[in-house]
């Protein structure tokens, strides 16, 4: 009897066993692209922008925007699906046009979105997800939006080998129009290469493409930016990264750190 009950109690512990295995950490940040794998199911990612400051030169001017803490928070639903809450709770803006400076502290938008994979929910292999999401103008310009918008991201990523790994995004957006009264077309595409330079630190490349039909002026932007994530252990990753405009109605360049963490 001791053994029959020994061997059902072991059945028993197996699968559970397997359901406390975690997925390896697969953070979306850093990077401008979007990753397709799935936070596990019943656990939590926070994923934060310590600080991100972006520099916009125009003619006889220039604008500086520092974001701090702007969080993503992923819930695992199931073995394929996940909740996304993202929102920016303060950034700063400082502008200056010939001898005029003016300055702003605002809170940003919220961001709800839902990321459902089709294929290698663990980022392995294959993995492609589809990510609806809407931005609900909780925030205030010049770091709100000023209205809602909507969009749809479809990450398609693919191992290469053990260390390179490619990963392709396009979006469609319902982007919100300049004046922030209405919205408006805007499609991009990123397209990256992962290289895993040891196990635990991860050197990525990207470029962006994105195509903007905003009433206030129609504008074709191309971005190229380079980042590197270092897994502090199981649970943890910090990270740093640089984009640079390489068009004309891109912004100048952006440089940030943040921090993810698996609960």
């Amino acid at each position: 009897m001791r053994i029959t009950a020994a061997l059902a109690a072991l059945i028993v512990a197996v699968p559970a066993a397997a359901q406390d295995k975690l997925r390896d950490y697969c953070p979306d940040r850093p990077g401008i692209g979007t990753p397709a794998c799935i936070t596990d199911a019943g656990h939590v990612s926070v994923e934060s922008a310590l600080v991100d400051w972006t520099l916009d030169k125009e003619a006889g001017g220039r604008t500086d925007t520092v974001v701090i803490g702007d969080t993503l928070v992923r819930i695992g639903l199931t073995d394929t699906i996940e909740a996304q809450v993202d929102w920016t709770p303060v950034g700063f803006v400082r502008g200056r046009a010939g001898g005029a400076v003016s300055r702003a502290a605002r809170v940003g938008d919220v961001t709800l979105g839902l990321r459902a994979n089709l294929a290698g929910p663990d980022g392995k292999g294959l993995s492609v997800a589809l990510q609806p999401f809407v931005t609900l103008p909780v925030g205030r310009a010049p770091v709100g939006a000023g209205d809602w918008g909507a969009g749809l991201v479809v990450p398609v990523t693919y191992d290469l080998s053990d260390k390179v790994n490619v990963q392709f995004a396009p979006e469609t957006d319902a982007a919100v129009d300049q004046d922030g009264r209405g919205r408006h077309l805007a499609v991009s595409a990123v397209v990256g290469i992962g290289y895993a330079l040891t196990d635990r630190l991860a050197l990525e490349a990207e470029g962006e493409v994105k195509r903007d039909d905003d009433p206030a002026g129609a504008a074709t932007r191309e971005r190229a930016g380079l980042s590197l994530a270092y897994k502090a252990n199981d649970n943890l990753q910090l990270d740093v990264g640089g984009v640079a405009g390489l068009s004309r109605n891109a912004p100048d360049v952006e440089l940030y750190a943040g921090i993810s963490r698996r609960f």
